[in-house]
């Protein structure tokens, strides 16, 4: 095969590029002669990544360029752009202090212009890439994929060059076909100019794929910055034991970029990559699935993988994993403190019953709770990251009342210095029941652009609505104001100072509304 494959990695923050990784090692087991090159813009200083692009290109010479664009938007409470957009974005829209409003106004123009110059910036390189690479190869083809695309495909196809492959979701079976020269119009993908995305494309189902063991001495000798995420110690590498998520979260992407069936890689070739990555010095593992324990038919796969890392002897690890703690039995509480699970992430939403069965979130907060508690009692002292999102459907003061009442109750469990709330905002993404509900009920009209900034549609897609907005408006400003580097607890303070507590069984309990009965015709 005469083929030769570069992997542009566009710029991002520093998080290992394991989709990239995997879709190099899955073309290697099938092409072992096929020439190819990871190149991560990530580990590139931004004025040099230009000529950086251009020198690996000169070098190489692809016939096909693949970039990955992990990240497009931008609601999330947290640093970056040269700001906190949520911070900036409460401040413009609920601060009462007209120098407040004008300091988000700024600071909100001073992200939105970061936000489109990447845009901008992205688009110039794959542009760039291409033209560079058809100097050596006039017929060089290309595909732009990852997280980000998989998500805006839609808006992107006026973006992209010509002939570009928009991938969405994986793309392995993908680049398969478009290295034999086959058909992949059956694939989840829609060529630019040619080709339009199909209604609902982002719905279909995956092609399954057999995933063995990722080969990292192969992945070091094409890729030259491999080393770069083995610098730092407490740096987590991710390693994929299953893809799909079963769920029907209101607010959530992940379960149609991945698809709803779950599909679990061996527990063995799990162990295997693993054990490469710590026989290279790797201690700290981030197991990136969706969820860990997606559901409880896949407890059995979860307890198998965890008893064979404990019996492969890599003792001194430590990993984290977002996990649904319903799913959670003392068996596994045992092996994951055994084999060192030291923080994950739950993302609870709400701590209360109530609108965790509106969001259709399928869990059982009491469950959760006693999954917690044999967590605790099997030995686990690290950290917990609760993700709540405030404000949600149908929201109101009691049900505000019942998540400070389930949020102190985990801090009993496991520590008040160990449960670290993070406060979201669920963020309106493209291709979800929440979409669906802002269209019944007229918040957004159909053909709006998921990817604007701009502050009549930011507002929408922030998902603060009211009567309820400005009230989360002005508590997060004080929270802000008041503990910036504790913001999350902070936000809980507040709220209990204001509104209370209410018993933890008002939390538990959701009762069913009656059903209205039709009338009957006589």
């Amino acid at each position: 095969m005469n083929q030769r494959v570069l992997y542009v990695r566009l710029p991002c923050n520093p998080i290992f590029p394991i989709g990239v990784v995997y879709l190099a090692d899955h073309l290697h087991k099938l092409f072992p002669d096929l020439e190819q090159k990871i190149f991560d813009l990530g580990t590139v200083p931004p004025l040099d990544f230009n000529e950086s692009l251009d020198r690996c290109i000169d070098e190489f010479k692809p016939t096909l360029l693949v970039f990955s664009w992990r990240d497009i938007q931008i609601y999330a409470p947290v640093g970056g752009r040269g700001g906190n957009p949520l911070q900036n974005a409460f401040e413009f829209f609920y601060a009462k202090n007209p120098l407040i409003r004008l300091r988000g106004a700024l600071g909100g123009l001073k992200v939105t212009t970061a936000y489109y110059g990447e845009l901008w910036r992205n688009r110039g390189l794959i542009r760039r890439g291409l033209a560079r690479a058809k100097k050596y190869h006039p017929d060089a083809k290309m595909v732009v994929g990852g997280g980000a695309v998989s998500v805006f495909y839609e808006q992107l196809k006026t973006m992209l060059p010509q002939g570009t492959i928009v991938s969405v979701g994986e793309g392995e079976v993908l680049l398969e076909r478009v290295l034999r020269g086959e058909d992949f119009s059956d694939q989840r993908c829609y060529v630019v100019g040619e080709t339009q995305p199909r209604q609902r494309m982002i719905h279909e189902f995956p092609t399954p794929i057999e995933k063995s063991a990722c080969n990292y001495d192969y992945i070091a000798s094409i890729w030259s910055e491999f080393d770069y995420y083995f610098q730092e110690n407490d740096f987590y590498v991710g390693v994929q034991t299953k893809r799909g998520c079963p769920h029907n979260c209101c607010y959530c992407v992940y379960t149609v970029v991945e698809g709803k069936q779950v599909r679990i890689n061996p527990a063995d070739e799990v162990v295997k990559e693993m054990r490469q990555l710590y026989d290279r010095g790797i201690r700290n593992f981030w197991f990136t699935d969706a969820q860990f324990i997606p559901a409880r038919k896949f407890i059995d796969d979860a307890v198998e993988l965890l008893e064979k890392i404990l019996d492969s002897g890599m003792r001194d690890i430590h990993w984290a994993a977002y996990i649904r703690a319903d799913n959670l039995t003392p068996q596994l509480c045992d092996l994951m403190v055994k084999t060192g699970m030291n923080y994950f992430e739950i993302g609870i939403t709400s701590g209360s019953q109530e609108l965790v069965r509106k969001m259709r979130m399928g869990y059982n907060l009491r469950t959760v709770l006693q999954n917690c508690r044999d967590l605790k009692a099997a030995g686990f002292n690290d950290l917990v990251s609760v993700n709540y999102s405030f404000n949600v459907i149908d929201e109101t003061f009691d049900t505000i009342r019942q998540t400070i009442a389930y949020h102190r109750e985990l801090e009993r469990i496991f520590g008040v210095d160990k449960v670290e709330p993070a406060i979201f905002f669920i963020g309106l993404q493209p291709h979800t029941h929440l979409e669906q509900y802002a269209f019944q009920k007229e918040i957004i009209k159909p053909g709006y652009n998921p990817m604007s900034m701009m502050p009549w549609t930011a507002m929408k897609l922030l998902w603060n609505p009211e009567p309820l907005g400005s009230f989360f408006g002005e508590v997060c400003l004080q929270a802000w104001q008041q503990n910036p580097n504790d913001f999350g607890r902070e936000v809980m303070k507040i709220l209990e100072e204001r509104l209370g507590c209410a018993d933890l069984e008002e939390a538990l309990t959701a009762p069913l509304e009656p059903k209205k009965k039709a009338l009957a015709l006589a």
